[in-house]
């Protein structure tokens, strides 16, 4: 314990009980020079809100607080040792009972586990459904016990937005996000949304989505790029989940247009629903030599470092995680102009925003781009400064503000 801190401490516990603000302030002061221990729950996949829990957990280890991943299978970029990071999995048994696995029952009972024998500070889960509403039940189990965790939800989009909207679930997720101590969302786009769709009580804070430049940069790879345009051609790439919602399909009509007057390829970059019908589309234009289906990938920048192009016209997007990884590699973006889109793919100047759907703007401006090498190069270097904005480094001390504010005024609330 440092001087400062037992100075704080020490007043802390002087201090008249009953003053409120003056008791959050004292505590906020002390849990400021704590390193915390902080649960995370996610879901382990390659789509944005797996991918921006893992990667934000891995900034607060290397920060030196104690991260705790709390989900069914190890999230895939927590894929090698890293000191003070921690993976505890959710094993729900199958039993003749139940026609469906209760995975929230499992999570729950996990949560509460490690909570109390790693006496966790505080619990940050992405995603509402299920994640929030199961936090909420582990904390009223904790709480019986004698334990008080305090609650972080970010809330990402589709768990808002499709899901979330749904009359089945929507009772369940207001009163989640109501009963949060905390709740974060990764765009402005996507808090007005969720106040639209919800009634909701509690404040919601604003921390956009991140990038980590040690990794999404643009590197020399001429081999690849050789390996898959032999002969010189532009290099346009997608990656998503290829789901309905991402419009894959207007991917490969805006490439259909562009290869009419550029030589090109096309890399598609992930997998999902959608993939058997993109490949019987592919066979039925004639064009299986200029598009490679490379499905999921561990390194996408390294595939991200020889494109010229990258397209994402979705019709949903809270964020855009895909388009900034593209950005950070000095790519530029051909995009819908819909949802968080528009807050961090900047119309005309790191890219384009074009219509939902509008598959000859898009291709329009594409050509725009590629057939002009200077201002290409323009773009890409606005691409990067634009993407300069969410490096980890800024995003992350924003989160442990935010940690420390939540576990001060949820401690002084609890006691």
């Amino acid at each position: 314990m440092n001087t400062l801190f037992s100075k704080i401490f020490v007043k802390y516990l002087v201090h008249s009980p009953g003053q409120g603000k003056g008791d959050y302030l004292l505590l906020y002061e002390i849990i400021k020079l704590i390193d915390m221990k902080i649960g995370i729950v996610c879901y382990p996949t390659y789509g944005g809100s797996g991918v921006v829990a893992t990667e934000l957990g891995l900034g607060l280890a290397r920060k030196g607080h104690k991260v705790h991943f709390i989900t069914y299978k190890r999230p895939p970029r927590l894929s090698v040792f890293q000191e003070n990071i921690f993976f505890h999995e959710v094993n729900s048994m199958s039993y003749p009972l139940f026609e469906y696995t209760p995975y929230e029952t499992a999570l729950a009972s996990k949560l509460v586990d490690v909570v109390q024998y790693e006496n966790l500070d505080l619990l940050h889960v992405h995603y509402a459904i299920p994640h929030a509403a199961v936090a909420y039940m582990a904390k009223q189990i904790l709480k019986s016990q004698g334990k008080h965790i305090p609650i972080v939800t970010t809330l990402h989009g589709t768990d808002i937005t499709l899901v979330g909207a749904d009359v089945s679930f929507a009772p369940v997720v207001e009163f989640s996000i109501n009963h949060s101590d905390g709740v974060t969302a990764v765009s402005n786009h996507l808090k007005q949304e969720t106040l639209s769709t919800f009634d909701i009580e509690n404040d919601i804070k604003v921390i956009y989505n991140f990038i980590d430049f040690n990794r999404f940069k643009k590197e020399n790879k001429d081999h690849f790029k050789m390996a898959l345009a032999p002969n010189g051609e532009k290099i346009l790439t997608h990656t998503s989940n290829f789901r309905k919602v991402k419009r894959v399909s207007d991917v490969i009509k805006v490439f259909e247009k562009i290869n009419q007057s550029v030589p090109s390829k096309l890399l598609l970059i992930g997998d999902g629903p959608e993939r058997p019908h993109l490949e019987i589309m592919c066979r039925e234009l004639g064009l299986c030599n200029e598009i490679r289906f490379l499905g999921k990938q561990d390194a996408v920048e390294e595939l991200l470092a020889i494109a010229d192009l990258f397209i994402l016209p979705s019709g949903n997007e809270s964020f855009g995680l895909a388009a900034l990884e593209a950005m950070a590699c000095e790519v530029p973006v051909i995009s819908s102009d819909i949802g968080g889109l528009k807050e961090v793919n900047i119309d005309g100047v790191t890219g384009f925003t074009c219509g939902v759907g509008n598959v000859a703007e898009m291709a329009r401006k594409s050509l725009q781009l590629l057939q002009d090498e200077g201002m290409l190069a323009q773009f890409r270097i606005q691409a990067l400064e634009q993407a300069q904005r969410f490096d980890i480094e800024n995003i992350v001390p924003v989160y442990e503000e935010y940690y420390e504010e939540v576990v001060a005024k949820s401690s002084v609330k609890a006691h």
